[in-house]
């Protein structure tokens, strides 16, 4: 066999190799990032499948029937009887079951593809399941239910184009057994929990991977080998926190030496015995926590040290969803009357209607009656759902302290953030307090030109009217919120107001007055971001940020980048509220 390509690429072919062997219990894998590498990946996987295995395609826009099995309406009305049709799942039974941009799979579709593979698991009508995930990092992921079904979570966005120069691999051999000890479960279990996995499935999943591991070598029983890719694969991507170091025992001091006792010749026989014993060695839980540690992927670990445990299944940048009758996202169609604007289901409708065919044929049919006889519970409607666009409000403390800390990074965080803003069909805008009070620079835009205009002629300088800042955010909030879409306000400021609501001077009003208006914030229920920019932590911006129940982060050495990061994971929507 020729060797492998490092890294990424090395770990998907592998993982395509364990499933080909063991697809009963590893579920499948979700591949993220596009390209060669990712087909040459779906390549190796269809040829250590047999020949036969059948390979399907979950298609974005699929209903119900289609993908579980329902009515074939065409040939119903063509025979007058019920002909039900094969849905796609019944169709990939004992294949693989491809699902394109799972990042975007409805939460029903997910649920009955993730109940399918609970049904099929433990019998031959069980499929492998591939979620292709195009999503960038911090972005949508897929469905929780179904990535808690399937073993390997992998990334190829760092494979380079030499990488894909190596041969695919042949056919799988036919499945041989291995066997796993309590004490390598137990390691794979402390590795688990030191890594904050807390399901029980990932735990299962590592198991049979590390016997999978073990049969492909040949090997009778998994060794620690098995287990560190087992770690790798399966229990790394999945980490909610880093390990803690092994604390190093202090060696006890040395006793004085006191001279031994005399013993038996009996009893030397047995010492010596003992120390001739030939019993394995316990797998150290240790050594494969710490080479866990060393596997977690770097974003993993960027995620933990911001304080985010797990990846949201919704992105940022993305507002509320909200029923529609009209426009959006099509969803699957419910009973209802149309009319108001909204439209009739024709195709479901017949689908309700046609079962009940042969029964209402043996009543006397009323003048005028159709073919098909129709009741007001078989009339269905469509449904749609929208995402409301995301309005992120930036108010900037442009006053003489934070001129002198931070202006400038905050400057160049907008304009990161709106850069993105096309691609996260979101909008920025902008306002800035200083002096003797607040006012609104750039309103909600994509316009990267006029973002960067209104920054660049931002002037620092002069007192913090905090209160009037803050006050003037609630009013835009409202605003945005009016017209549908979802306000989110980041803060970056120190905190260190100094000029009242009605404009007089003096910081103990103007602290008091910022509280007054910071709770106006949580009021209204708007999400909300405090950056503390200033070189130290104060604690005025942290009772801002609690009196508006927003998130607090102080950044004291951080530039846009940083800045523009921080802002990113603070309007993630798994947050919530106390």
């Amino acid at each position: 066999m020729s060797e492998e390509p490092p890294g990424q690429l090395a770990d998907a072919l592998l993982a395509a190799r364990l499933l080909a062997h063991s697809r009963h219990s590893l579920g499948g894998m979700c591949l993220r990032g596009g390209g060669p590498a990712r087909d040459m990946v779906l390549a190796a996987l269809r040829a250590l499948l047999p020949p036969e295995t059948p390979f399907r395609r979950l298609p974005g826009h699929i209903d119900d029937d289609r993908l579980s099995g329902g009515t074939d309406i065409a040939a119903s009305l063509a025979s007058g009887t019920l002909v039900r049709q094969r849905g796609l799942l019944a169709e990939t039974a004992g294949g693989v079951l491809i699902v394109p941009m799972a990042e975007r799979l409805r939460s029903d579709i997910a649920g009955r593809v993730a109940q399918a593979m609970d049904e099929t698991k433990a019998n031959e009508g069980g499929f492998l399941l591939v979620l292709l995930d195009d999503g960038a990092d911090g972005d949508d992921r897929p469905p929780p239910a179904l990535m808690e079904r399937i073993a390997f979570d992998l990334s190829l966005g760092a494979v380079r184009p030499a990488d894909l120069a190596t041969a695919l691999p042949g056919p799988a051999t036919a499945e041989s057994a291995a066997t796993l000890d309590s004490e390598a479960l137990t390691a794979l279990a402390a590795t688990a929990t030191a890594l904050g996995v807390e399901s029980l499935r990932p735990l299962l999943q590592s198991a049979a991977a590390a016997r999978a591991h073990a049969a492909l070598a040949g090997c009778s029983s998994a060794e620690m080998a098995d287990l560190e890719v087992a770690a790798r694969l399966v229990l790394a991507p999945r980490a909610t926190q880093v390990p803690p170091d092994p604390e190093q025992p202090q060696p006890p001091p040395p006793e004085p030496e006191q001279p031994e006792p005399e013993q038996p010749e009996d009893a030397q026989d047995r010492n010596d015995t003992d120390d001739d014993d030939d019993s394995p060695p316990d797998i150290p839980e240790d050594l494969l926590i710490e080479a866990a540690r060393a596997m977690i992927p770097p974003d993993v670990l960027d995620l933990i040290a911001k304080g985010r445990a797990q990846r949201s299944a919704r992105g940022g940048g993305q507002g509320r969803r909200t029923g529609s009758a009209m426009r959006g996202k099509p969803l699957s169609a419910r009973p209802g009357m149309p009319g108001g604007g909204v439209r009739m289901a024709l195709v479901d409708t017949l689908r309700a209607a046609i079962p009940w065919q042969p029964l209402r044929r043996r009543d006397p049919a009323p003048e005028g009656a159709g073919p098909i006889r129709f009741r007001r519970d078989d009339l269905r409607v469509r449904r749609f759902e929208e995402r409301a666009t995301t309005v992120t409000l930036f108010c900037v403390d442009a006053s003489g302290s934070a001129a002198m800390s931070r202006l400038a990074e905050a400057k160049g965080a907008v304009e990161l953030i709106l850069a993105q803003a096309y691609v996260k069909r979101a909008e920025v805008a902008l306002l800035a307090f200083r002096g003797a009070g607040a006012e609104l620079l750039l309103p909600p835009t994509r316009s990267l030109t006029r973002a960067k205009r209104a920054l660049s002629e931002l002037p620092g300088g002069g007192g913090t009217p905090l209160a009037s800042g803050i006050a003037l955010a609630r009013q835009l909030a409202d605003a945005i919120a009016a017209r549908g879409r979802t306000p989110m306000l980041v803060f970056l400021t120190d905190g260190s107001a100094n000029i009242a609501a009605d404009g007089s001077p003096g910081r103990v009003q103007a602290n008091a007055d910022a509280l007054t208006a910071a709770r106006t914030i949580a009021s209204g229920g708007f999400d909300a971001v405090v950056i503390d920019i200033s070189p130290r932590p104060r604690p005025e911006a942290a009772r801002i940020a609690e009196a508006m129940r927003a998130r607090y982060l102080p950044l004291p050495f951080a530039d846009a980048k940083a800045l523009n990061a921080a802002v990113a994971l603070a309007t993630q929507p798994e947050r919530k509220r106390a």
